[in-house]
């Protein structure tokens, strides 16, 4: 028994003044207007800087449109919706193209393509704060529905966005970079993506980043290569007491070890051949504000020693000088190695290590992230919308449930270029809806993780000849998954039965 409206405008009434978190907070009240609107799919957006719209929670759609951007420009629906403060209806038969199209989570035998559409623009006053929008295979289903039950609802959604935003706005309000000089900003690296993710593996790491952002404890991140180990730096500078100096990138990896002293600690004039002028190094660069070691594991053993004095008595001493200079740094490392299993080899030095080691974080792989692959993809596909101008390029949802049941052994750069392969063969084709045959081999197919087979090429071949013996073998794995059955084999591929047969009969393929 469905809950009457008042008991449900009473809890999204009652939830504004509650200490959700803005995610929660977002899906309850999703969930909440499910349970009073003939819906089978929704979203909730909000308007960034950039004009652009942004979802916050959805219901009845792939959890990849979570990590979409969508451009009211190049949504024609979208635009309709922003430009009414009344609630826009689009009829079965619009001829505007419908934003989630192949997005619906609904039973592949229904025509996702005829279905009712509602759309709410949000204003808090005059402010326009986002979208909400509302699907339903029923045809006509909106039409018993008045605008005063609509309004009512959005000016609820309105006030929810807008008291999330108010939250977020007073506690970023300290968090704008002052100008540097031209030389710190050649040094220092650019923050660049975010930490993306819903699973519970990504909620700790965030958490331990908050935890220890505000303190001034030096931090070893560990992580595979590709894991994120950046980004998470880049995140504990961003919330600690020290965002408006800047992080100083350094890459150990790349450091000569004729050269690391000077890059780190600085030089005099005429310290060595070529010192033609003072310079300061990293530390002195990275004063009052956030040190980023990336690879500590690869500095030499020589370097670590005069690393471990700096960090001890906070004093710098450049290459050729007799005095020295006091900074207050706050250190954040990384490293793709077992720092532990390194000490014990003699390689790193065991009082480094613990100076460093005082707020480990973990970067989970992503084999290890629960769920977060299809929130990925629909983040990172982003880049390729708008690279190519293609806004309606998207994962179909059985093969976004194939890349996550697939193990995967890379990490979040592996699946971003992953993912663009598959993107521009999509493009090639002409087609909007990435599937499996679209991945040529980056991801194993098999449903049974235990029995998979890579079908990466083993030796240089044409590239006609690797498509048509992956395509092969794609039909060989579809028939032997339906027992034989083509039509049953072309519903698996997604493709058309005929098509899928006159395939097999010129791989010769046996009808039996």
């Amino acid at each position: 028994m469905k809950p009457s409206m008042e008991k449900v405008l009473l809890q999204i009434a009652l939830d504004l003044s509650s200490n959700l978190s803005s995610d929660l907070h977002y899906q309850r009240l999703i969930n909440s207007i499910h349970q009073v609107f003939p819906c089978d799919a929704s979203a909730l957006f909000i308007l960034d800087n950039d004009h652009c719209l942004k979802p916050v929670a959805v219901k009845g759609l792939s959890q990849a449109v979570l990590g979409r951007c969508f451009p009211p420009q190049v949504h024609p629906r979208l635009e309709a919706i922003l430009q009414s403060k009344h609630p826009v209806r689009f009829e079965s038969n619009s001829d505007l193209p419908d934003p989630f199209d192949g997005l619906l989570l609904v039973d592949e035998s229904i025509n996702i393509e005829v279905h009712d559409c509602l759309g709410c623009s949000l204003y808090v006053e005059d402010t326009l704060v986002g979208v909400l929008t509302l699907d339903a295979l029923e045809v006509g289903a909106f039409k018993k529905i008045d605008d005063i039950t609509i309004e009512t609802f959005a000016a609820l959604a309105a006030a929810t966005l807008h008291n999330k935003a108010l939250i977020k706005t007073l506690q970023d309000s300290n968090q704008q970079q002052k100008s540097i000089n031209q030389t710190l900003i050649q040094q220092a690296r650019i923050q660049k993506g975010e930490l993306i993710g819903i699973s519970p593996q990504i909620t700790r790491l965030k958490s331990n980043i908050s935890t220890v952002a505000h303190s001034d404890y030096a931090v070893l991140i560990s992580g595979e290569t590709g894991s994120g180990k950046e980004l998470v730096a880049h995140s504990v500078h961003a919330q600690s007491q020290r965002n408006e100096l800047p992080m100083i990138y350094v890459n150990c990896a790349a450091l000569p070890e004729s050269l690391a002293e000077s890059e780190l600690f600085g030089h005099v004039k005429g310290a060595f051949t070529g010192a033609n002028n003072h310079r300061a190094g990293k530390f002195e660069l990275a004063d009052k504000g956030t040190l980023f070691l990336d690879e500590i594991g690869e500095l030499p053993l020589l370097i670590q020693a005069k690393l471990l004095r700096v960090i001890q008595q906070g004093e710098v001493q450049r290459v050729g000088s007799d005095k020295n200079v006091m900074v207050n740094v706050r250190i954040i490392a990384a490293t793709n190695r077992n720092l532990e299993q390194e000490v014990e080899a003699g390689r790193f030095r065991a009082d480094l290590f613990h100076r460093l080691n005082v707020f480990p974080i973990n970067v989970p792989p992503l084999r290890d992230r629960d769920g977060d692959i299809s929130v990925l993809a629909g983040y990172l596909l982003d880049k390729v919308r708008t690279q190519f101008n293609v806004p309606n390029l998207h994962i179909h949802p059985r093969t976004l449930t194939h890349l996550e049941n697939s193990p995967w052994l890379g990490n979040v750069r592996e699946l971003e270029h992953t993912l663009m392969r598959a993107g521009l063969r999509a493009i090639q084709e002409n087609d909007t809806s990435i599937t499996l045959a679209h991945f040529l081999g980056d991801v194993e197919h098999s449903d049974d993780v235990k029995t998979t087979t890579t079908l990466l090429p083993k030796e240089s071949k044409p590239m006609r000849e690797l498509v048509e013996s992956y395509q092969k073998q794609l039909i060989e794995h579809a028939l032997a998954e339906s027992n034989g059955t083509w039509s049953k084999a072309a519903e698996f591929l997604q493709m058309d039965r005929g098509n899928l047969y006159r395939m097999g009969k010129k791989f010769g393929i046996s009808n039996s």
